[in-house]
């Protein structure tokens, strides 16, 4: 107990010793030990790699995640020692959510057919994003926590003691300063070098701690380009999804074109029916649909498999001659390319002359 007693007691005079040496130095009073050139560049290139590498970690941590919710419940985890659970991404959940919609509104349809195509490529979107994420976390942002949090504390706690040890110098040459009597002066001396050899050995190990930020960068520069590796293959992916996607849309019946072509045959049947004259504008539009005599060269605009024998198998954006015949359905032509013929959809085709 006494023991104890007797450090705190020592360690608040040392504590309060520093505290008048500091307060002397800023008020001009007593003198300072001044580190030298190399050793103030290399504490001020330490703190600007703190200061940056802390920014540009904070900031990857709101690309990689702008939910500060979801932040803070990972920081947690990690602090914890836990593994987070597995988060769906935003893509995959929208992806569910369209693929689910198409079962409501038909898989068959071509509302339906487009949900499911959009929607599994969306999950593919998620899927990437999730991997580019892991991988992010595990080759740039942990670096750069393991030197905020590791290498960084070292390098503070190392400086501290060394301005205390500075104190500690500079409070032993105050007192010698002071010192009249011989007995005085000969313990003065005794503590100066004990704490100037404390001094030196202490900037040595900071000196060889602030000179490692080298290092760092080196580190750091490595886990930026792999960093910008990670993010290429996952851009790279995406747009691979995209362009498949549009591929895949563009085989699919045009829904719209479908739609007009019948709302245009439903009002001309209307006209004919209650005796009106039909307008120049919508014949014109009704022979590109389905021209009444004649052949035409037409462009097809996707593929289509032939249902039966009376139909024409189609390939894209070859050329074909299309005509009609007395009673057939609007939506159909017959097709012919060389000597094979059949029926072929007037929405797959483009109808040139």
């Amino acid at each position: 107990m006494d023991f104890n007693v007797k450090k705190l007691a020592s360690g608040a005079g040392l504590f309060f010793t520093r505290a008048v040496q500091f307060t002397e130095e800023k008020l001009g009073q007593a003198e300072k030990t001044e580190l030298d050139a190399h050793f103030e560049n290399l504490m001020g290139r330490a703190d600007c790699t703190k200061h940056w590498t802390e920014k540009i970690f904070r900031q990857t941590e709101v690309l990689l995640q702008p939910n500060p919710s979801a932040r803070i419940e990972e920081f947690l985890y990690e602090k914890l020692d836990r593994k987070a659970p597995s988060r769906i991404t935003n893509g995959e959940l929208l992806g569910q959510h369209m693929q689910d919609a198409a079962k409501e509104f038909g898989p068959g349809t071509p509302y339906g057919t487009t949900l499911i195509e959009v929607g599994e490529c969306q999950r593919r979107l998620g899927a990437a994003e999730r991997e580019f994420l892991q991988t992010s976390a595990v080759s740039f942002l942990a670096p750069l926590r393991n030197f905020l949090e590791g290498d960084w504390r070292t390098i503070s706690k190392e400086r501290r003691l060394l301005e205390n040890l500075r104190l500690d110098l500079d409070a032993c040459k105050t007192r010698l300063k002071k010192a009249k009597v011989a007995e005085a002066k000969a313990a003065a001396e005794h503590e100066l070098r004990v704490a100037q050899t404390e001094f030196d050995r202490q900037a040595e190990v900071t000196r060889l701690l602030l000179e490692g930020i080298s290092s760092t960068h080196v580190n750091h520069l490595r886990c930026l380009h792999e960093f910008v590796e990670a993010q290429a293959a996952y851009y790279k992916q995406c747009h691979f999804h995209m362009q498949e996607l549009q591929k895949e849309l563009a085989r699919l019946p045009n829904a719209f074109t479908l739609n007009s072509t019948h709302a245009m045959a439903t009002a001309t049947s209307a006209s004919e029916g209650a005796g009106s004259p039909v307008e120049t504008d919508t014949l014109e539009i009704e022979e590109v649909q389905a021209p009444a005599t004649g052949t035409r060269k037409a462009k097809v605009l996707y593929d289509y498999d032939a249902a039966d024998s009376s139909e024409l198998s189609l390939l894209a954006d070859e050329l074909i001659t299309v005509y009609t015949v007395p009673g057939m359905d609007s939506d159909w032509l017959i097709g012919e390319r060389g000597n094979q013929k059949g029926k072929v959809p007037v929405t797959y085709l483009e109808l040139l002359s």
